[in-house]
């Protein structure tokens, strides 16, 4: 019965610690496996744009080339860009790459990665605005911004200083549309955007006046959730920039 008795105490301590390992094993390849969801906005070129049926620019090689980098498996989800952090609280989304500004409002909601881009606030009118030729000069102007970008809280936020009225649209294209149409006397964007739509096409638009702030783009996620991914993040940028790649991309959209 001693025998027995130890022979039965060995054979379930063998199944449970199998048990365990089978289930660590589980857990691992769940974790290999996962795919993270990245939301996007692709009226935001050059980081983000769709041509064709694929999905290209700045922001779209970036977290790609990061997710190869660090042995994760993403899969993008394209919307407007105002959607994006509610539907990272939705738990639709468990990462944000879109040319996404680092602010002390947003960093309420979540947390960013290591800064990836320099950017900065502009003015921009028609060309044949010889009127406008500053942030000063917009007073009793109508001026145009993307709902949910740092343009529109600069604009709203300082519309009773400047006396402008604030006219906001969910995308870039039509928010361009509107001055070149004369609509609106300015728009306010970010500088590496506008630049890039004026150099790939004539908007017939134009760029005044200094920066008006020195915004940085970051990769978001949840506050106080995915820490561990956003730890690879911020690992795989620091490679990409050692190695040269990130500079490669830079290169690829905005030239030298």
């Amino acid at each position: 019965m001693k025998k027995f008795g130890l022979f039965s105490l060995f054979l379930i301590l063998t199944i449970f610690i199998a048990a365990c390992g089978s289930s660590d094993a589980k857990s691992g390849k769940e974790e290999k496996s996962k795919v993270y969801r990245v939301g996007v906005d692709t009226t935001y070129p050059p980081f983000e744009f769709k041509e064709g049926n694929d999905y290209k620019g700045i922001d779209i090689d970036l977290i790609n080339a990061v997710a190869k980098n660090q042995g994760f498996k993403i899969e993008l989800s394209a919307m407007d860009f105002g959607g994006i952090i509610p539907a990272m609280q939705a738990n639709q989304l468990d990462v944000a790459i879109a040319g996404m500004s680092i602010t002390e409002d947003r960093k309420k909601i979540v947390d960013f990665s290591t800064p990836y881009f320099d950017a900065g606030l502009t003015v921009v009118v028609k060309k044949d605005n010889s009127g406008i030729k500053s942030v000063n000069d917009l007073k009793g102007k109508k001026v145009a911004v993307k709902k949910g970008t740092t343009g529109a809280k600069y604009a709203q936020d300082n519309a009773a200083k400047l006396g402008i009225t604030v006219v906001q649209f969910n995308d870039s294209p039509a928010m361009f549309q509107e001055v070149s149409n004369g609509n609106a006397e300015a728009l306010i964007e970010d500088y590496p955007v506008i630049s890039y739509a004026i150099a790939q096409k004539d908007l017939g638009l134009t760029i005044v006046g200094d920066r008006l702030n020195g915004d940085q783009y970051g990769i978001a996620v949840l506050k106080g959730q995915n820490q561990d991914l956003l730890k690879k993040i911020n690992k795989g940028l620091e490679e990409l920039k050692k190695d040269g790649t990130y500079d490669q991309i830079i290169k690829t959209y905005l030239g030298e």
